[in-house]
């Protein structure tokens, strides 16, 4: 008949695998062999030395034998001793060889009440062993078959939530993005109207340079010629009434329909200027008081305005006069200092 050992290797189960379960079992038997291997048939094999740690758990346990049920067992067989031929579960009805399987099955079932019996546990036939082959074969085919299952569902899972995290992530990248595009497209506005509003006062500035040219031009020409100064340059006496009427009907018109003024200040120290629109009723104070509070290098109680075309400065006692009242409306480029 063969071994265990030799019926575990024609099963197709390593040797070394087959060893160790053997050596853990004690021996006990072809079952706890095959439970054996079945249970830790994913786990690395252990060197056999460091078996001996599992060795004591392994040793057979004391069966006490009860007094009165030994004397009755000796009373109904006439006095003589009977052979105990195998332990049975008190619980379950399972039988076992030795003192060995029956702490296995103690261990793998929690069951804890055990008696001798005479009963012979007859060993496995051929086509038992077969059919025990086959039966755990099934066993440990289901057993991976649910841990593929397991496995496959927690990979399921874990892709799930992989994809949920890169959709999130990519819906914060288009809404930063999206932010970040807007922040250019209203920096690009910033950015146009300040070039706008540069490129009007580099022109203002030109024209006033042209205007203070000519002017300083005229008044050369006429005191080389010896002609009185006119405050308007390139303007002919022939013009002057034309330009009188011209100036009084402007004048007329600023101070009939013109509420609004759109005024620009420059401050004499450079920098760019400064736009606004008042009522034409305010004051020149109010214009003071506005430079001021866009710039901490003017003071409303000491600035001074001054207008290079027609060319006329404004004094602390223009303060209070309106903006129509100056000329000013219904635009006007002013300098403070």
């Amino acid at each position: 008949m063969p071994s265990d050992r030799d019926t575990l290797l024609s099963m197709g189960f390593e040797p070394s695998r087959v060893d160790w379960a053997i050596r853990v079992t004690s021996g006990r038997g072809l079952q706890p062999a095959m439970d054996h291997i079945l249970e830790h048939g994913e786990e690395p094999v252990p060197d056999p030395g460091a078996a001996s740690a599992s060795a004591s758990r392994d040793q057979p346990i004391d069966v006490d034998e009860d007094d009165e049920d030994a004397a009755a067992i000796r009373e109904l067989t006439g006095g003589a001793d009977v052979e105990a031929k195998s332990i049975k579960c008190s619980i379950c009805s399972k039988t076992f060889r030795n003192t060995a399987l029956a702490n296995y099955h103690a261990e793998k079932s929690g069951h804890d009440q055990f008696e001798e019996s005479t009963e012979e546990v007859k060993p496995l036939t051929e086509q038992e062993k077969k059919e025990k082959l086959a039966e755990l074969r099934e066993k440990m085919a289901a057993k991976r078959a649910v841990k593929a299952v397991e496995e496959a569902k927690e990979a399921k899972t874990n892709e799930a939530i992989k994809r949920k995290q890169g959709k999130d992530l990519n819906k914060i990248k288009e809404e930063l993005k999206a932010k970040e595009i807007v922040k250019e497209a209203e920096q690009r506005r910033r950015d146009k109207i300040e070039d706008a509003k540069a490129k009007a006062a580099v022109k203002a500035q030109i024209e006033a340079d042209k205007k203070a040219r000519a002017e300083k031009a005229a008044r050369e020409k006429a005191l080389r010629e010896g002609q009185p100064i006119v405050d308007t340059p390139g303007t002919s006496a022939p013009s002057s009434a034309p330009a009188a009427a011209a100036s009084s009907s402007s004048s007329g018109v600023s101070g009939k329909d013109f509420r609004d003024t759109r005024l620009q200040i420059r401050l004499a120290s450079g920098g760019a200027p400064y736009t606004t629109t008042l009522p034409s009723d305010s004051t020149l104070r109010e214009v003071a008081e506005f430079v001021a509070a866009q710039t901490l290098s003017v003071n409303v109680d000491t600035v001074s305005f001054a207008q290079q075309f027609p060319r006329k400065i404004f004094s602390g006692a223009d303060f209070s006069k309106t903006l129509r009242e100056l000329g000013l409306t219904p635009s006007a480029v002013l300098i403070a200092s």
